[in-house]
């Protein structure tokens, strides 16, 4: 696996279209004082140039990681979610029984190549997250583990190339148009 590169990458003279993400983080120890997940995660939108729209740390209870996604989703506000947290294999773990059964199209391809990201970081231990992604209502929705290594991974190799508009041969970025059309 070490050998695998990928293609594409950022073309620098193209122009940067900005996406509104929001960050959501599911933890029962967690709150905005310690959360150094969702933290990373606010700092790297920032810093890739898009607009921060929102965060909120809640509970790994499955009605209230759906009511805060869906407010966000129903504000019209908001491009990307990102959580952060309750991936895991434990009775806690909730946020993709909350989140997948609202999915109205999964992106199967996301687990892969976080995956196989992961596992370059932290080998076979990666089997231990069920990241997942899909797209509520015409949004992004990308649900990671909540180590800090996992959202560094997971941002900084996977979603940050596809929400990056100068991204080729393609980007999520050039979708989103075209997400609710029938």
């Amino acid at each position: 696996m070490s050998g695998l590169t990928p293609g594409g990458g950022i073309k620098p003279e193209l122009p940067f279209k900005p996406v509104r993400v929001a960050i959501l983080t599911v933890s029962d120890t967690r709150d905005e004082s310690n959360d150094t997940s969702g933290q990373i995660l606010i700092d790297r939108v920032k810093d890739a140039g898009h607009e921060f729209a929102g965060r909120a740390v809640v509970r790994d209870d499955i009605e209230k990681i759906r009511a805060t996604v869906r407010g966000w989703i129903d504000s019209k506000e908001v491009d990307a979610v990102v959580t952060t947290g309750g991936t895991g294999l434990t009775g806690r773990d909730v946020t993709v029984e909350a989140l997948e059964p609202l999915f109205h199209k999964v992106i199967d391809g996301f687990s892969v190549v976080f995956h196989l990201v992961s596992y370059a970081t932290v080998g076979l231990s990666t089997l231990q997250s069920r990241a997942t992604a899909g797209i509520i209502d015409g949004v992004f929705v990308f649900c990671l583990p909540g180590s800090n290594g996992a959202v560094k991974d997971g941002w900084d190799k996977v979603i940050s190339a596809q929400l990056d508009s100068r991204h080729k041969p393609c980007n999520m970025v050039e979708l989103m148009p075209r997400l609710l059309e029938k």
